[in-house]
């Protein structure tokens, strides 16, 4: 398939385009993208998309601009190729609100927005839709150094999976996978009475203990079965891929007992799979008692003009730091080319002030705003910051002021342990409960988490967080305000469910870009080209002459639209012809 072009027919009436111009407002999407669309997505963006020859497809600025609307208004494949098809707004954006039906720019199919993501999956650049807003915003100037980290759970698109729903389904698709011959040799070792051919659970009295219990057992010894069956053959991607899967299930919820036996194991794996239709789903904790299954969005957004610049998505169980060196990528001295970017500043909670986040924020010469756990103590005793601590001696000094040494540990920080002096020590109730005495833990990063502690007792510093970092929590709320597509994933996989988030940062960005049209010219000089105001606030004048210009084409007998005042600018003529006040 070789890259579709958008036709120029101007022989086309222009009616719809015309009434889009008068009716929409000045901050409106379409409107944005209807006047942007050629600068933001040129057939060039797409080129590697496709082939030298071929079947032409679907323009990819049209796709582009239709993804994006579906993203934001949260719509499927078929209801997002419905709506371009009748919603001339959704055409006026793409730039064919005139295009007559059967062209090939007038509607498509559904599946032409699945064959488009998948090319921009397998490409070696597939988020660059999100990237291209990015780039707009800092070339208009809405991209400051300062940076605020969040994240948000995502709810999977499958069902959560017990482990006999798991153990079978594994097994299934071991068989599917499977090359005729193959399958044939593997099926022949399995036992049990059945064939896998069908989905579920197996048939089994669920109310029986000993018939439960037999079921386990059964399961997973078809489950080595036909792991040993796999001996010596060699596997495609497909296939292993089936195997590992058999393999982690198999082993990450099961035991032996003492009579070789197999059973459930109480308690959950740190990494538990969940789903052997979506394998890279986890279970996930966004606090102590909120628990979700899925995945886990992060962003980084400027707090001044609330773009998101960098977007990812981690399983459910990585932990928000993990993931922020990648989302500050753009504010690190490598990134820049050059020395280190001047007064860059990163706002986050307490999932980012670990040690090893302040320590690489330091390292990149950022300056940290994010908040530090403090410690704490059970029973209201002793906490850790009312022990004196003292890195360059080695020491650690109790509340009874009694001083031990720190005892190095292996990869770095050590212990201190009071074991001899609290036997003896008034201060024994309010500081420990054991037998063997106090101990502190000093973190290899002791000196970076002290540090941070120590700047957030300042009102100032207290102030300036207060006031900046919560203004992530509304953009993310803009992200996910719908369940479907929004919490809740719309496909499945890590690397699909990453793709359909930067699609959604790239929509949620493109509105707010979309009102920023209208913001101070300062904020909108340099080589992107916005379109010129039509009317002003100074004068009256520049109004009359705005209408006039409108009764005067071709359209007269319409009614004029109304002229809508902004502070700034005003684009008034139905016709997209433009005004500059001689004031300005």
């Amino acid at each position: 398939m070789t890259l579709g072009r958008q036709l120029r027919r101007p022989e086309l009436p222009t009616v719809g385009a015309r009434w889009c111009e008068a009716a929409l407002p000045e901050g409106s999407v379409y409107r944005f993208l209807a006047r942007e669309r050629a600068r933001l997505f040129p057939p060039e963006l797409f080129a590697d998309l496709f082939q030298p020859t071929g079947r032409r497809s679907v323009p990819p600025s049209i796709l582009a601009v239709v993804m994006v609307l579906q993203r934001l208004e949260g719509l499927s494949d078929g209801e997002a190729s419905d709506r371009f098809a009748f919603d001339v707004r959704w055409r006026y954006a793409a730039g064919v609100a005139d295009a007559v039906a059967g062209e090939e720019t007038a509607s498509f199919a559904h599946t032409v927005l699945v064959d488009f993501r998948a090319r921009l999956r397998a490409s070696a650049d597939p988020d660059r839709i999100f990237r291209v807003t990015c780039a707009l915003a800092r070339q208009v100037g809405l991209v400051g150094v300062k940076r605020v980290l969040d994240s948000a759970p995502l709810e999977d698109a499958v069902t959560t999976q017990d482990t006999v729903t798991m153990l079978r389904g594994a097994i299934r698709g071991l068989l599917g996978a499977c090359p005729p011959a193959l399958k044939t040799k593997v099926r022949a070792g399995l036992q049990r009475e059945d064939d896998y051919a069908a989905p579920g659970k197996p048939a089994c009295d669920w109310t029986d203990r000993a018939a439960r219990e037999a079921l386990v057992d059964a399961l997973v010894r078809d489950g080595y079965r036909a792991h040993y069956a796999l001996r010596g053959e060699r596997l495609n991607p497909r296939v292993a891929e089936a195997a590992e899967l058999l393999a982690t299930v198999t082993g990450q919820d099961i035991e032996e007992t003492s009579d070789g036996r197999f059973r459930i194991l109480e308690g959950t794996a740190p990494d538990r799979v969940i789903s052997t239709v979506d394998p890279q789903a986890r279970h996930g904790h966004k606090t102590a008692a909120h628990g979700f299954d899925g995945y886990k969005a992060h962003i980084a957004a400027d707090p001044d003009s609330e773009v998101i610049c960098a977007a990812e998505v981690s399983p459910a169980t990585t932990g928000d730091a993990v993931v922020a060196p990648t989302l500050l990528d753009d504010l690190t001295a490598d990134s820049q080319g050059g020395g280190p970017v001047t007064r860059a500043v990163v706002y986050g909670d307490s999932a980012y002030g670990t040690g090893a986040h302040l320590a690489w924020l330091d390292h990149h010469g950022l300056t940290p705003m994010v908040k530090t756990a403090l410690p704490t103590a059970p029973s209201g005793r002793f906490a850790k910051d009312q022990f004196r601590i003292d890195l360059q001696a080695g020491t650690v000094t109790c509340p009874a002021r009694v001083t031990v040494a720190i005892r190095p540990a292996r990869r770095g920080g050590g212990r201190a342990r009071f074991g001899p002096a609290c036997s003896v020590c008034p201060l024994r109730d309010a500081c420990t409960s054991s037998a063997r005495g106090r101990v502190v833990a000093i973190h290899p990063q002791e000196a970076e988490l002290t540090a941070a502690r120590a700047r957030q007792r300042d009102p100032a510093w207290l102030a300036d967080y207060q006031a900046t970092r919560p203004k992530v929590e509304r953009k993310l709320a803009h992200l996910l305000r719908r369940r479907h597509g929004g919490r809740r994933a719309r496909v499945r996989g890590l690397v699909r469910v990453a793709q359909d988030f930067k699609l959604l940062a790239a929509a949620v960005n493109l509105a707010r870009l979309s009102t920023s049209a209208c913001t101070p010219r300062r904020r909108l000089a340099g080589p992107v080209r916005l379109t010129a105001p039509a009317t002003c606030h100074h004068c009256r004048n520049c109004q009359l002459n705005a209408q006039n210009a409108y009764n005067s084409s071709e359209n007269t007998g319409h009614l004029a639209p109304p002229v809508r005042r902004g502070h700034y600018a005003v684009r008034a003529n139905f016709l997209g012809r433009t005004r500059r006040c001689a004031l300005d």
